[in-house]
Parts: structure tokens; sequence; C-alpha cells
């Protein structure tokens, strides 16, 4: 037994004995900067400046043309372990193209590998399987094709659609004579779906069909529009509410009022997505402070242009409404009140007041009206600009109202006086008994006690 467990220790050294060595040299391998090489076959090659050829009129033709080259590569066993055909990206410029024919241009080689694009020297160019590429240039062949629209689906019951608008109704198409020739027309198909109730637009790939109707295949057509935007009015008629907005005001709200627009609705058509979530038409608004104050059985009317939001029409034929509008419970009243105060009065100065009490005229329901009296008006002064003002003056005053819905009307002052802090106002002088009694008719009998 103790053999047995000796022998497998032995497998075990040996075995760990054979992985550092092996380590050892891997190591002394990579680190020694000794150089190798690797070839990668089939490297693709991309063309820049496709598009400046066809700006020129010209194009690049695959066959004839370089698409693929082989390299060998140098470096360190690292530095080429580390590297991927996959980052390997190898480019040509057509930018100083200008004539058709076969050509040969310069190639660059670089690496995608962050590695190796801060060093240049990195990894070396050995060996290509050609110096320069060649490239097969030919003269584009252009025409202009009209484009159509297939439609697919339905529009819903009660709805219309127009006609379909394209963004471009023929196209400039470029490329080999061989692949333009056969275009007999060019076609996009816009899918509306089931029970469409509004506009449908979207961005369409363009397909291109021979004179049988086959669709050809688009690779080598280069079009002066890849995408077509098409768009299908959907309409509608909808009934629309005809609306004033009223500016209401304390003792003017609109519930107190009975008013009607005639005519009450039109019969509106116009895009479906547009009327979608409009069931009414704001004509304007209407100040409810120019109506009296006073309840009346007649209406006053205010007319107002029928203005339809753009591209809609209006089916009924009316281009004017009228508003009719009075108020249905409204009365006024004039109520003296004696609450009467002041706001920042001057600092060391006294303030009169003139005026005792204040007629106020109120406006309002018969139960608010009714049920007001003059200590529910509270009048007040500001006499922030009097400051350094002495005399007697006429000062706007503020009227609020603190029970009810009450509007007040018209515009309000109060006569004051203002004094200097140690200024006495003038002493009212009262008749003495003697006075009185020297003022009474001569022809009065006085009675006195005692007198029969």
């Amino acid at each position: 037994m103790e053999n047995a467990n000796t022998g497998r220790r032995r497998v075990i050294y040996l075995l760990l004995a054979i992985l550092v060595a092996c380590g050892i040299w891997l190591y002394v391998d990579l680190s020694s900067g000794q150089t190798v090489t690797q070839e990668y076959l089939d490297i693709p090659i991309e063309y820049l400046y496709e598009s400046t050829l066809t700006d020129r009129g010209l194009m690049l033709v695959e066959e004839g043309t370089d698409l693929t080259i082989d390299l060998t590569l140098k470096g360190t066993r690292w530095n080429i372990c580390s590297l991927d055909r996959s980052q390997i990206w190898v480019t040509a410029s057509l930018f100083d193209v200008t004539s058709a024919g076969k050509q040969r241009v310069n190639y660059s080689v670089n690496y995608t590998n962050p590695k190796f694009t801060n060093n240049a020297n990195a990894i070396q160019r050995e060996r290509a399987s050609f110096g320069m590429a060649t490239v097969n240039i030919s003269e584009l062949y252009s025409r202009t094709i009209n484009v159509s629209c297939e439609l697919v689906g339905n529009v819903a019951e009660s709805y219309s659609a127009g006609q379909v608008e394209l963004s471009h109704t023929e196209v400039e198409v470029r490329g080999l004579q061989e692949d333009i020739s056969p275009i007999s027309y060019a076609k996009v198909t816009l899918d509306i779906g089931s029970n469409a109730v509004e506009t449908v637009s979207r961005d369409l790939e363009i397909q291109y069909y021979d004179e049988n109707g086959k669709l050809l295949d688009k690779s080598g057509i280069y079009s002066s529009a890849d995408n077509i935007r098409a768009t299908l009015p959907v309409f509608v008629t909808k009934e629309l509410q005809l609306v004033v907005n009223l500016i209401e005001s304390p003792g003017r709200r609109s519930k107190n009022t009975e008013y009607r627009v005639e005519p009450m609705t039109i019969a509106v058509s116009g895009d479906a997505t547009q009327l979608k979530n409009m069931d009414a038409l704001v004509l304007g608004r209407y100040d409810l402070t120019e109506l009296g104050t006073e309840a009346s059985d007649s209406y006053t009317t205010t007319n107002y242009p029928i203005i339809l939001p753009d591209g809609c029409t209006n089916v009924s034929g009316v281009t004017r409404a009228a508003l009719r509008i009075r108020f249905e419970d409204m009365t006024s009243a004039t109520l003296k009140t004696e609450n009467i105060s002041f706001l920042n009065p001057p600092e060391g100065k006294r303030v009169e007041l003139q005026t005792d009490s204040l007629p106020v005229k109120v406006f309002g329901t018969k139960a608010d009206v009714s049920a007001l009296t003059g200590e529910d008006i509270a009048v007040t002064v500001d006499l922030s600009d009097y400051s350094a003002a002495s005399g007697t003056y006429s000062v706007p005053a503020e009227i609020a109202v603190n029970k009810g819905d009450i509007g007040i009307s018209g515009g309000y002052q109060i006569q004051i006086t203002i004094r200097e802090g140690g200024e006495e106002p003038p002493e009212e002088t009262e008749n003495s008994p003697e006075d009185v009694e020297a003022s009474a008719p001569v022809d009065e009998e006085i009675e006195t006690e005692g007198t029969p």
C-alpha cells in the first residue's frame, strides 16, 4: 500500500515539474524579444470615398477589383499571439480617382487593437500579396424613374381618405448600364392597416421593377433617395359645439347668467388626426363686466367670426355666430359703512377722517345683496405715499366685502387731514345756557314753577 502511494506521488511531482518547465520556457520565449512571422489570408479591403466617386459620375465595380489581400506580419511572439485577424483593418482611398478604367491605388494596414494603435513598430508588414490594390472604375449610367405608391388596408366607416402624398414622385438612379436599363418603374408600399381613423405617414423603402413587374435586385443601383415619405390624409366630418369663454369677476359669475350661442354647433370636415380629440370650437372670450349690474329681460348680443383650424372645411357654411347673454338674478344697492381703516400711516403724525361714513354701491344676486349690511364692507386707505405730507387730501380707498359674492361699482375716495404730532385740532365751541335762553324767541311764553 505504501509503495502504491509513493508511485502516485512521483507521477504528480513529475507532471508538476513538466508544467513548471513549460512555463519557464514559454516565459523566456515570449520575453526574449525574438521575432516570428504569421500569415493572414483573405483580409477584406475597405474602399473609402465611394460617395465621392458617385458625385463624379463614377462607380467602383467589384469585378476586376482587389477585394481581399494576403498579409504576412512580423513581430514578437507575444505581439503576434495578441493579434486577432479581425483586428487587422486594410483601407484604400478612392479620393484621387477621377476617371474610369482599371487603376492601382495605395492601401494602408491598420490595427484596431489599442495595443498596436499607438505603437506602429510593434507589428510590421513582412510580405503582401500585392504592393498596390487594383480597382475597376466605371462610368455611371443614370436615368430618372417615376415612383408610385401601392396602398394596402382600408379606412374606417364614416371616414374618407385623400390622395397619397409622396416626398418624391421621381428619383434619379445611377449605376452600370446593365443594372439600370432593366428598371421600368419604382414603387413604395404603404400599409395603412385595417379601419384607419387618422392620417398615416411613413418612410418607405423604394423597390425597383422591370417591365414584367418582377422585383429587381437593388445592389449596384444608386438612388438620389433611398427612402420616400408617403402620407395618406384621412378625413372625418364632425359636429363641433361653438363655445365662448366667459371671464368672471366678483358678483359677475357665469352660473348667474343665461346665454346661448347661435348656432350651437357646426359641421366641420378635416384631417382625422387634427379633429380626433376636438369636440368644441372656441370662438373667443366675453368679459362679464360688459353686462350691466341690473337684471334685464333683454339679451346683450355679441357677434364672433367662426375661424376653423388650418386645413378644415366648414361644411355648414355658417361664417359667424352670435352670443346672446343676460344676468338671470342681479340687483344693486348702496350701503353706508363706517368700517374705515388706515394702512402705513405716517410716523409722528395724526390722521383724521373728514368722512365719517362712505356710501358704497354693491351688486350681486338678490340673496347676497339683501344679506349684506354696512358692517360687512371694509374700507382701507393706504397712506404709503403720504409719509411727508400734511394737510387735507382726498385719498383712493380700497373696498372689500367679506360676505357673499359681491361686486363693487365705481371708484372711491376718502378725505383725510394729516396733522403734525403736536398740532391740536381746533376746539368746537358750545353755547352756554345763558346763550340758549337769550336766543329763544321773545314772543314765546316760558313756563316756570308756580304759574297757574
